[in-house]
């Protein structure tokens, strides 16, 4: 997860996907992880574990499926670890309750990992997710496919653009959108040691919801000295100002978003000389939860010394517009504005979808690369450092009104 993906690009579903089989292979812990699949096994690449774990059958396999002469065949046994429940979510969730309980009711710290179409978990069985929060329920719950614009050609009922503002409202998930497989790890791996070890003081009968994309893209390896407090926290700097001497800027992104925001950075210095810098945005609720923290600290203890909310304090010093993009409604991004130190200026995919290539999509949108740029300039136009003929140039020159014009090579292939 942290040596990248070389001159490969690989889906950050299909890198969740192989620190499961991992993590299920591990002699020590990993009977104890118990995948949980509504559907789709092999949308999620979930079937490179079906000879290894097994699906779980009270009755073992009392058929030959029509895969039998695959090598990642469809393989039933009593002994099976993998709950396939059929195209249930409702069945699914109920199964998470039951797993996630397990800790409680049985004594065994079973780790359930839900994966399914983020559109259709919170959004068609909140209100399980909600009672498994009543229940003190551990696990990772995982809306793979995510993105209002990543899942393209599907129809709208998969354009998932919402989920993380439904899960902000549930306070027993803690809710992640990173962008990057070294990202992944160490949300993992806090996950598994809030849950199952030392939880440092924080509450530990919590749920990780944490969204993938079926998007390929270039895995970076994990940079020297990264901010894992960053990651897990919720934001850290990506790529830093190039010291070019033009105006500044910060481009802040989550998930798929924050390749977008990588090229917009490109952009704006080839062809504008405007120097940004990126921020990855791996959870903007909790930033929200933390700032809230620490304004009812601030306001219930007024002779204490005042907390300084995280994103404001990983922000501060920072220099010019903050520009925040994801493939989500505005609303996520919108989740931390009071508390950043500057004019915020906030993109995102509102409304049902916009079933059609990723890269129209993200155009009409106003999401792209181009579209930050654009955004940028203007915010940088109304402080009066660079010039407002510089707006309208640049939305001629990416020609902003029309979805059909292919856009850089990181809004998103077809």
């Amino acid at each position: 997860m942290s040596k990248g993906s070389g001159k490969l690009e690989v889906a950050s579903t299909m890198a969740l996907v192989r620190l499961i089989k991992d993590l299920m292979k591990d002699k020590s812990v990993g009977r104890y992880f118990v995948p949980i699949i509504p559907d789709e096994a092999r949308t999620f690449g979930l079937d490179a574990i079906f000879p290894s774990a097994k699906i779980f059958n009270t009755t073992g396999q009392s058929y030959t499926p029509v895969d039998a002469d695959m090598m990642l065949s469809y393989r039933e046994s009593e002994h099976g670890r993998i709950l396939h429940t059929g195209i249930t979510e409702a069945g699914s969730a109920a199964a998470f309750q039951v797993v996630g309980t397990a800790y409680a009711t049985h004594g065994l710290p079973m780790v359930p990992i839900y994966i399914f179409y983020s559109m259709f978990g919170f959004q068609r069985t909140g209100d399980q997710f909600w009672a498994a929060g009543d229940q003190l329920a551990k696990g990772f719950v995982i809306g793979a496919t995510a993105g209002r614009t990543t899942l393209a050609g599907e129809g709208l009922q998969h354009m998932d653009g919402h989920s993380h503002v439904l899960a902000a409202t549930n306070h027993a998930f803690v809710n992640y959108d990173p962008a990057y497989a070294y990202e992944i790890r160490h949300i993992m791996a806090d996950g598994l040691q809030r849950m199952y070890g030392d939880a440092g003081g924080r509450d530990p009968n919590v749920m990780y919801y944490i969204t993938v994309y079926n998007e390929p893209i270039h895995q970076p390896t994990e940079p020297a000295g990264l901010d894992v407090e960053g990651v897990v926290k919720g934001i850290y700097k990506l790529d830093g100002h190039t010291g070019s001497g033009g105006p500044k800027a910060q481009l802040l992104a989550s998930g798929v978003g924050v390749p977008w925001a990588r090229e917009a950075r490109r952009l704006l210095a080839e062809d504008w000389g405007v120097d940004a810098a990126v921020w990855s945005v791996t959870s903007w609720s909790e930033l929200r939860r933390d700032g809230l923290e620490a304004d009812e600290h601030n306001f219930l203890h007024p002779e204490a010394q005042p907390r300084t909310p995280f994103v404001a304090e990983r922000l501060a010093g920072a220099e010019g517009p903050f520009v925040a993009s994801s493939d989500f409604d505005k609303m996520l991004p919108d989740q931390i504005r009071q508390w950043v130190p500057g004019d915020y200026h906030v993109l995102g995919a509102d409304g049902f979808g916009f079933s059609d290539t990723r890269r129209a999509a993200r155009r009409w949108y106003h999401i792209d690369a181009e579209s930050m740029v654009v955004r940028t300039l203007a915010a940088l136009a109304s402080r009066g450092q660079v010039a407002p003929s510089a707006v309208r140039a640049a939305i001629d020159k990416y020609d902003l009104f029309n979805c059909a014009v292919p856009g850089s090579d990181h809004a998103g292939e077809d």
